[in-house]
């Protein structure tokens, strides 16, 4: 009987082990829903503000990509039509252009992107009507735009576009991670839902931009477009 015993005690000890290590297994809930996406100045107001002395670039920018590196975003300052950005030159800094305001401004680039609305075109390109491209938007504190008239492409098409060389100043800056905020002079950029949104939020102004569609927000409503999936995202 003894051995028996002993081989009984041996079994439920085995067994008490087997149930104390056992692994949990979790299972998917078929029923769940992930919650949608904060609108743009929601996301602005609640998202946490990120150390902006690591995207501190050049005097007085800050400056950021998102992970999958389609955009790069600078919260800096313009004086008229031009922008102070590290990664493209600009008229900024000429003498001629001191007696400009300096206002505070939130500039995007994209690599990949949707055409502009024809709603959303602001400029007649020098009386010629062609040349208005995406791949652009602008935040000052009044008002959000999306678009610009330019040739050729932007220092972000340049390095991260289909045809892009992959290095340059816009890959050498920081990624501003999913979720994060940054804030200049009363700005914000946030890198979330695939892209990035800029606004004043005091004011209710802001854009979203993507690779897939842009929204331009204001106070006195909403506007959005969205290209089309098979429509081609860049020029």
């Amino acid at each position: 009987m003894e051995p028996m015993r002993r081989t009984l005690l041996g079994i439920l000890a085995g067994l008490i082990l087997l149930a104390g290590t056992a692994c949990t297994v979790t299972q998917k809930d078929p029923d769940y829903v992930r919650p949608a996406p904060l609108p743009a100045l929601e996301q602005l107001r609640q998202a946490p503000l990120a150390d902006a002395a690591t995207y501190a670039v050049g005097q007085d920018i800050l400056s950021f990509a998102t992970d999958d590196r389609n955009v790069v975003c600078s919260l800096t300052s313009a004086r008229g039509e031009h922008v102070n950005l590290p990664y493209e030159q600009n008229g900024y800094a000429d003498p001629a252009n001191n007696k400009q305001a300096t206002v505070p401004v939130a500039h995007c680039e994209l690599a990949a992107y949707p055409a502009p609305d024809a709603k959303d075109i602001t400029d007649d390109c020098g009386g010629t009507g062609l040349g208005y491209l995406g791949g652009a938007a602008l935040l000052t504190p009044e008002r959000a735009g999306y678009g610009e008239c330019r040739s050729g492409v932007t220092q972000q098409e340049a390095e991260s576009g289909p045809q892009g060389s992959r290095n340059g100043p816009i890959s050498q800056l920081p990624v501003l991670g999913e979720g994060q905020n940054l804030e200049r002079n009363g700005l914000r950029c946030s890198a979330y839902n695939g892209g990035v949104a800029c606004g004043n939020v005091s004011a209710g102004v802001a854009f979203f931009v993507s690779r897939e569609r842009y929204e331009l927000i204001s106070d006195a409503g909403k506007t959005a477009a969205q290209a089309p999936s098979d429509a081609p995202k860049t020029p």
